[in-house]
């Protein structure tokens, strides 16, 4: 048995890194190592309030979910009915199934530190009185499957999963469920059909998952990152977590940069750091070149350009300059990219993940890829152009989930800032093709 004692309160430094601190530790991920660093202090701090009590800390910190929307995480576990007649069982369910691309957050915070998630869990399922938890994980990343299970199992053998965790009375039971792997389960009622056997589609909605979630009953989704956070906020207390961020996007989260990087990687930082901030973390753009264009939460958000680098990504920082800060992550592109070829990689990686079940999406998407490798290859017309855009806004908000708005984000945003790019196409293809120009040997211009 790991003896397990009250955290000093105020003991942290109110700075990032947190959830990343100790990635590069020895076997961080082992739960003697873990425990040694405050592990489940902040359980043992929850137990000792009524679940209402924890839900209002996490309500007045202001927590917002790092998954995509940045809705309040503490509202959202309000939503749940506590004194139902017949009462249901309630279910907490983590949302693990990380496929937007360029997000590369929740997959090593599961390999490094499993049991940062572990206590979030069992915290977040006391505070809306689950008795079941889930961890939805892709089924590819096998790897992290065994190390959340042999999280799960360590905290099994101790006594802080299973019945009467720290003689509080409270048990939980928590499974790792392995998906099948599909862009669709990244949305929250899509993940629930597929949890329950069913083919991943996403609901209608209302009921709503906290009302009528999995197994129709009230039901929690949630990001790994938002359930990670809950634990040091639970040890320090809301105002240590106000001491970062801004006002309305308060606290740390983690950033995903890749592409025409020098350090490509994850970066904690408090909520509304600029780019440019973080690019002086990861070295700057590759030698030689400069950047062109960037997403702030990956490609189902509209595009930005060199001129957004002073941006403050928080999710009003960004939302006022056009975009959304969506899963924060970041891909940056240098000159040397055709922006249509990006656009139509990125397109045909909606086309493919499209659920079939509306006709916006499942048509729109594909008539989008034709349309763009008509203008990408040099068989485009102006005509094409404008088809291009009126069938992007017939699937951008006509769609029965937002995948089909995430579709058009690229289109639109690209349109926007490089309709020359476009136009140059109209006139023998990519100018960017080594075959058709010099770009490569004059620096990048078309």
């Amino acid at each position: 048995m790991i003896a397990i004692d009250l955290p000093t309160p105020g003991a942290e430094p109110a700075e990032a890194p947190v959830l990343s601190r100790h990635w590069s530790d020895d076997e961080p991920w082992l739960l003697r190592n873990y425990v040694h660093r405050n592990g489940y202090q902040g359980l043992k701090v929850a137990l000792q309030m009524a679940p209402d009590d924890v839900i209002d800390m996490v309500k007045a910190s202001g927590l917002r979910g790092r998954g995509g929307a940045g809705f309040p995480v503490g509202t959202k576990w309000s939503f749940i009915p506590q004194r139902e007649e017949r009462p249901k069982p309630h279910y907490l369910v983590v949302n693990a199934d990380e496929s937007e691309p360029g997000t590369c957050k929740d997959m090593p915070l599961m390999l490094a530190t499993p049991h940062m998630l572990v206590e979030g869990v069992i915290i977040a399922a006391y505070a809306i009185r689950a008795r079941h938890a889930f961890i939805y994980v892709r089924g590819e990343v096998a790897s992290v499957i065994r190390r959340l299970r042999d999280a799960v199992a360590e905290a099994y053998e101790i006594g802080v999963l299973g019945k009467n965790i720290f003689g509080s009375g409270f048990d939980l039971d928590l499974v790792v469920h392995a998906g099948a792997g599909a862009y669709i389960c990244g949305e929250e009622t899509a993940l629930l059909d597929s949890l329950e056997g069913r083919r991943g589609q996403p609901r209608l909605r209302p009921p709503f998952p906290a009302s009528e979630g999995l197994y129709a009953s009230p039901t929690v989704v949630n990001n790994v990152e938002s359930i990670a956070s809950v634990p040091a906020i639970l040890r320090n207390g809301v105002d240590w977590f106000r001491e970062m961020g801004t006002e309305k996007s308060p606290g740390f989260t983690l950033y995903s940069l890749s592409g025409h990087v020098t350090r490509p990687g994850q970066y904690e930082a408090p909520l509304g750091i600029t780019l440019r901030e973080l690019l002086e973390r990861a070295g700057g753009m590759r030698a030689g070149h400069e950047l062109k264009f960037w997403t702030p939460g990956g490609s189902s958000t509209p595009m930005f350009t060199a001129e957004h680098l002073d941006v403050p990504l928080d999710y009003e920082g960004v939302a006022e300059a056009g975009s959304m800060l969506g899963t924060k992550a970041i891909q940056l592109f240098d000159e040397t990219t055709c922006v249509v070829r990006a656009v139509l990689r990125w397109t045909e990686f909606y086309k493919h993940e499209s659920c079939g079940k509306c006709t916006p999406c499942r048509e729109g998407t594909y008539w989008l890829v034709q349309i763009l490798q008509r203008i990408e290859d040099g068989t485009g017309t102006q005509a094409d152009i404008d088809l291009l855009a009126e069938t992007t806004g017939n699937v951008v908000g006509k769609s029965f989930c937002a995948l089909g708005d995430g579709a058009g984000s690229p289109i639109t945003s690209s349109l926007q800032y490089f309709r020359d790019e476009y136009d140059a196409h109209l006139t023998g293809g990519c100018p960017f093709d080594p075959a058709l120009s010099t770009v490569f040997a004059n620096g990048g211009s078309a």
